[in-house]
């Protein structure tokens, strides 16, 4: 059964006479399809009984078609009201919708009060997300295959981004060559902006990189991962320019040996709660607990940011083809931020990462 069947069973199973999916990477997912509509509109619709269609801005629909969809396709200008271009197709299907299941985590309040207005006589109670996440939270092999790639990608960046760094260089020059480094080989789209952080500036977990200079004697942070084929990669390391004071090479250790042996628990069986605190409890042992400020790690696959949520509070029994990151940090203020990540997949008896860059103190410059 396709993914597609499985979504259109479950609409039969919960009496819903339409499921309206939004969400552009679960369009990718159920149909090969990948666009970002921006302020337009794109939606998979599926019935209980009937096939599919997919709704597009008119200037997709040729693509959508080369992806090897086979059920129709309608497109509409930007003139046109696409509301009710929806309601017209729905109602050639179903006459008078009552239940209209949805991604609820996806869909803006301003596009629910539109499907309301052309869609007066239906409830909109019904949430397919958690369904969704059940179903991409198994990756077949065919899909870790394309995650392998990708962090092989990745690997390629960071030999390019270390080799960047010097002294007197910008954060924005060393992101600027790995990313040219990567385009000439064909890799044309990160998974996110790329991350690099000199010095204090790495404390700031989700700050952007900017154009603070590289200095002797600190550490560097790289956050970042590829495209391949509509899988991402997702990986962190830390690295020395010059001699690091003993606090920040402390601080690394720390990281780097919670990073390790979470990652050795990592197994079917563990629960992602149970792992999160292999990893926290070695951090707040050495004394820098309340240094680590964000959970272990996050589903991955076809966007960074998956379910499930490796952290305190999920019992989720982790399985085999389950793929997240594991990404412990210690980010003190004024001091040094350190994090070092692979994202992995759980295998039969433990877990394998996409990204094989060494996570021993690497020096560079």
């Amino acid at each position: 059964m396709s993914k597609l069947q499985q979504v259109q069973e479950w609409t039969d199973q919960h009496r819903a006479d339409v499921t309206y999916i939004s969400d552009p990477h679960t369009i990718q997912y159920l149909t090969g399809f990948y666009s970002d509509p921006i302020e337009r509109v794109l939606a998979l619709v599926v019935f209980p009984d009937q096939e599919p269609f997919m709704f597009a801005p008119a200037l997709e629909v040729e693509a959508i078609k080369d992806t090897g969809f086979s059920f129709p396709v309608y497109g509409y200008l930007d003139h046109e009201n696409p509301w009710q271009m929806i309601a017209a197709n729905v109602k050639k299907r179903v006459h008078r919708p009552t239940k209209i299941a949805l991604e609820k985590n996806q869909l803006s309040v301003a596009r629910l009060e539109s499907l309301q207005n052309v869609f007066p006589d239906a409830q909109f109670n019904q949430d397919i997300t958690p369904f969704i996440n059940q179903l991409r939270v198994i990756k077949t092999a065919a899909e870790i295959d394309q995650l392998n790639v990708a962090g092989k990608w990745a690997d390629f960046a960071f030999e390019k981004g270390f080799a960047a760094v010097k002294a007197g260089r910008t954060e924005e020059q060393v992101v600027a060559e790995l990313q040219y480094a990567l385009m000439k080989k064909g890799i044309m789209q990160m998974s996110f902006e790329t991350l690099v952080q000199a010095g204090a500036h790495a404390a700031e977990p989700h700050g952007a990189t900017n154009d603070t200079q590289f200095e002797n004697n600190e550490l560097v942070l790289f956050d970042l991962g590829t495209i391949w084929q509509g899988y991402i990669s997702d990986a962190s390391r830390t690295v020395a320019l010059g001699k690091p004071t003993a606090k920040q090479l402390d601080i690394y250790q720390v990281c780097l040996e919670a990073q390790l042996t979470a990652q050795a628990a990592a197994k079917p069986g563990i629960t992602a709660a149970e792992l999160d605190q292999v990893a926290r409890a070695i951090i707040t042992k050495a004394g820098y607990g309340k240094y680590f400020i964000h959970r272990l790690g996050h589903g991955m696959g076809m966007s960074e940011h998956e379910f499930p949520s490796i952290m305190a509070g999920n019992d989720m029994i982790l399985q085999p083809g389950m793929c997240f990151s594991i990404e412990p940090g210690i980010y003190i203020p004024g001091v040094a931020g350190v994090r070092i990540e692979d994202c992995v997949h759980i295998t039969e008896s433990g877990c394998e990462p996409f990204t094989h860059t060494s996570k021993e103190l690497t020096y560079v410059g």
